[in-house]
């Protein structure tokens, strides 16, 4: 039975992969912030083995605990989905520089210190594959405005996760940034093309189906390579 991992599973896209993967069986290990505050992921305890920790993904101290927790424990699917959208200030015009950083430490650096951390976990599978849920938004072939610190963060982070997949080649690790669709989240927003639902449906095929031949390479939800 695989053992999944994900990031900010209370809500979200996060909280749609983790209830698709336990109706599968699998063993899901979610994080999240605050779990007094994530009513509907503590719920999902009764419907399968899930584990749940506290986790700031910025807080490297609180990263270092919970892989000394998992220490020894065979983990199959990192999925990086811990994510902010960033400031409202991130204009031509007004940046909030601070929360600049902080979008770019969630965003781009956590999933590699997440991937890090857990590698001796991820080399005892015999499938292991990191998946960090990216954006479209970071494709430098798309032409847009705006956004700066949320695109370049997730620019960013699909460039770290393709010099991962290569580096992580010889141990026979997948390394794949997803693009999850335009979702109906909080993120984004009412008007987006897909629900939850059908995003983590995608996703979760996706991952199920990943071959050494597809890492390094940037995908949809809908298993199309996106351009970077």
């Amino acid at each position: 039975m695989e053992t999944i991992v994900i990031t900010g599973a209370n809500r979200g896209i996060g909280l749609a992969l983790a209830r698709r993967f336990l109706q599968e069986g699998k063993d899901v290990i979610a994080t999240c912030r605050a779990l007094d505050d994530a009513t509907e992921l503590r719920s999902l305890q009764e419907r399968g083995n899930l584990s749940l920790y506290e986790l700031d993904v910025t807080d490297n101290a609180a990263v270092h605990n919970v892989a000394e927790t998992l220490s020894g424990k065979s983990i199959d699917v990192l999925i990086n989905n811990a994510g902010v959208m960033g400031p409202k200030q991130q204009s031509l015009n007004q940046m909030n520089y601070e929360s600049w950083s902080y979008t770019f430490a969630v965003n781009a650096m956590a999933p590699f210190h997440l991937a890090t951390s857990l590698l001796n976990n991820l080399k005892m599978s015999s499938n292991p594959r990191i998946i960090t849920i990216s954006s479209q938004m970071g494709s430098l072939n798309r032409k847009n405005k705006g956004a700066y610190a949320y695109r370049s963060s997730k620019a960013a982070v699909n460039k770290v996760m393709q010099v991962l997949a290569t580096e992580l080649e010889p141990e026979n690790i997948i390394v794949c940034p997803v693009h999850p669709g335009w979702v109906k989240t909080d993120m984004g927003g009412a008007e987006a093309d897909i629900t939850v639902a059908e995003s983590a449906a995608g996703l979760v095929n996706v991952i199920n189906n990943l071959t050494k031949a597809q890492s390094g390479r940037f995908w949809t939800w809908q298993g199309v390579e996106h351009p970077w």
